[in-house]
């Protein structure tokens, strides 16, 4: 593995507020790329322990039975045929080569054809709220269309699952804003101070004895400069407190999943999500994307619709290797306290990392992110 020193990564300082329109992701795209050259790109080496061990055939029972269990809360028809749907990197077409029926396999619906690596985010993002809750939920009130997420966190080395871990992820909402940060670019910027105290599409699970954790939320909208994606954080070793949120320790992986663009485009023809007036950067036209994409990472999901079409809801699933050598601590543009959120003043509302691997410590000034290969 490669580690750079604080003086090379001081030499490549990457802009506080990532992902704003007008922005130069030329150093992350860099850095990405020469991660890829170094890096496994998926879980091919691991398929035969997976499956030896009974892990994958639990992981599509496991789904098969999720999917079904909405279906059944939701008054969907529990008997009706899955439309299985994943297309490759960047492929506009979100609708599967196969003829399902509902004598179709779980085998076939849902397994994981495309476990990954996730292409790693060299940084943050401006965007990250320390100090979330723990919760399955993260929707709250919020519009849009429902997502079910099933992630399931493996052992890069030993192919195991992480059984130890707390998935963090959040997202934009429907219109392209994040809760919890006031700052110009996100939404209304600093016309609406109470979004620092909001929290949805933000929230934390413990990963299960199969290293899986999953999230009910709602597809995320777009914002300008960046494809449709969500934020994950795999955390170790902090603290939940009793007020349900989560503090501390160190992360082993920073990432973002992605889209089938297809699918996008559907979503954003609905409801609130025609109401979005930024505009809409495709998978294809996202710098950062299609560069880990073309270095051999795929960091799409897999999912479903739960009924006939895109409104009736979307399940989503995938498997990912961390590298559980990597120890980093973060501090996000903003916290959630007791009396709700407060805003990190010293980085200008960009998340910074603080990067501890081995005796390796890489540290940039405030108002930065860290930039890191591994």
């Amino acid at each position: 593995m490669l580690f750079l020193s604080a003086a090379v990564a001081a030499s490549i300082l990457v802009a506080a507020v990532l992902a704003h329109p007008g922005d130069d992701h030329s150093h992350e795209i860099a850095e990405r790329a020469a991660f890829a050259k170094l890096s496994k790109k998926d879980l091919s080496h691991c398929a035969k322990k997976l499956k030896d061990s009974g892990l994958e055939q639990r992981a599509i029972t496991r789904r098969a039975a999720t999917a079904q269990k909405i279906r059944q809360k939701r008054g969907l028809s529990t008997t009706a045929p899955f439309l299985r749907a994943r297309a490759g990197p960047l492929d506009t077409d979100h609708h599967s080569s196969v003829n399902y029926s509902s004598d179709t396999d779980s085998s076939s619906l849902f397994s994981s054809n495309s476990s990954c690596i996730l292409s790693p985010e060299v940084t943050l993002g401006p965007y990250w709220v320390g100090g979330e809750y723990v919760r399955e939920n993260v929707s709250e009130d919020q519009a849009g269309l429902s997502l079910i997420l099933d992630a399931q966190v493996l052992d890069i080395s030993t192919c195991d699952p992480v059984t130890n871990a707390v998935l963090e992820i959040w997202s934009c909402n429907s219109t392209g804003v994040y809760s919890g940060i006031v700052t110009r670019g996100n939404g209304v910027g600093i016309a609406d101070p109470s979004n620092l105290d909001n929290t949805f599409m933000r929230g934390l699970q413990p990963s299960d004895a199969d290293g899986v954790a999953q999230f009910t939320t709602l597809f995320p909208g777009h914002y300008t400069g960046r494809a449709t994606h969500i934020h994950v954080l795999v955390h170790f070793n902090g603290t939940s407190f009793e007020n349900g949120t989560y503090a501390g320790g160190y992360v082993s992986h920073v990432g973002q999943l992605y889209f089938d663009q297809g699918l996008i485009s559907e979503v954003e023809a609905t409801g609130v999500y025609t109401t979005n007036i930024q505009t809409l950067t495709t998978n294809a036209d996202d710098s950062i994307l299609s560069t880990g994409v073309a270095n051999g990472h795929d960091p799409f999901v897999e999912y479903s619709y739960l009924g006939d079409s895109v409104e009736d809801g979307i399940f989503a699933w995938i498997s990912f290797g961390v590298d559980l050598t990597s120890q980093q601590t973060l501090t996000g543009a903003a916290t959630l306290t007791e009396n709700g959120g407060v805003a990190n003043t010293d980085n200008r509302g960009g998340g910074v990392m603080v990067l501890a691997m081995g005796e390796t410590v890489a540290q940039l000034d405030e108002g930065s992110q860290v930039s890191y290969l591994r």
